[in-house]
């Protein structure tokens, strides 16, 4: 069985990736534990796909799945999830913010607070002006409608239980819900001050319009999926000895 998998969801990042699994091979030499990184690739336009084939048959902890057509970070994320086999699963952006140095320490306090998830917060965010404001503005509209989980919902950088990712509802927008939706299930979450960083290359897919207002929508959405929500718990099994799996 492998211990971790690291899921990195990318669009177009061909200059970024080897930088990129070169940092997750350093962080994740000496933890002692079997990892693997699981690339998905959203319908990328230009030469990711060949990098990460090479990269592939190079490096046997590396592997990709590649989609026909973009489909968004959400559904690469859910993918990434479902293809991934740890028992422990990391997520990084790939434009090379996140810092795969952080991986062990959010590890190892996913294991000792015994907790499910464990979520980066960005003490020092390395972003222009205007997306620093658009995500203050999304993070408090989201607490407010759906209940403040963590300080830092749009943060990349996490680690968590298996069990907690493979139920999520599959929507578009998802993954600026995951620990909402994570808390929802009863699992417990933990924070952990995490490195951010300039963007290394290429230019930023963020803007207004096409985060901002579509996350303020969403919230609507998951505060009324939050308040409808039902868990249960089942107390004992009797009878029969064949179940469907």
């Amino acid at each position: 069985m492998i211990d971790v998998s690291i899921v990195v969801p990318l669009k177009d990042e061909q200059d970024n990736i080897r930088r990129l699994a070169d940092e997750i091979d350093r962080a994740m030499a000496d933890v002692g534990k079997i990892w693997e990184c699981l690339w998905i690739d959203d319908g990328s336009s230009d030469g990711s796909r060949s990098v990460l084939e090479a990269l592939a048959a190079e490096r046997a902890a590396h592997r990709f799945v590649g989609f026909a057509a973009n489909a968004g970070q959400s559904a690469a994320l859910w993918a990434g999830f479902h293809e991934s086999r740890g028992r422990v699963i990391a997520t990084l952006d790939a434009d090379g913010q996140n810092d795969p140095a952080d991986i062990p320490a959010l590890i190892a306090a996913l294991e000792s607070n015994h907790v499910d998830m464990v979520n980066g917060f960005r003490r020092h965010r390395r972003d222009s002006l205007v997306r620093r404001i658009a995500s203050r503005i999304a993070n408090t509209f989201r607490n407010w409608t759906t209940g403040r989980t963590v300080r830092d919902v749009g943060c990349s950088t996490r680690v968590c239980r298996r069990e907690c990712v493979m139920h999520l509802p599959r929507f578009a927008g998802m993954h600026r819900f995951l620990p909402t939706l994570v808390a929802m299930q009863g699992y417990r979450l933990a924070e952990l001050r995490v490195n951010h960083r300039p963007g290394v290359r290429g230019t930023t897919k963020y803007t207004i319009n096409n985060r901002l207002w579509v996350g303020l929508y969403d919230s609507f959405g998951v505060m009324w999926l939050r308040k409808r929500f039902r868990d249960y718990r089942i107390q004992v099994r009797q009878g029969g000895s064949d179940r469907i799996e």
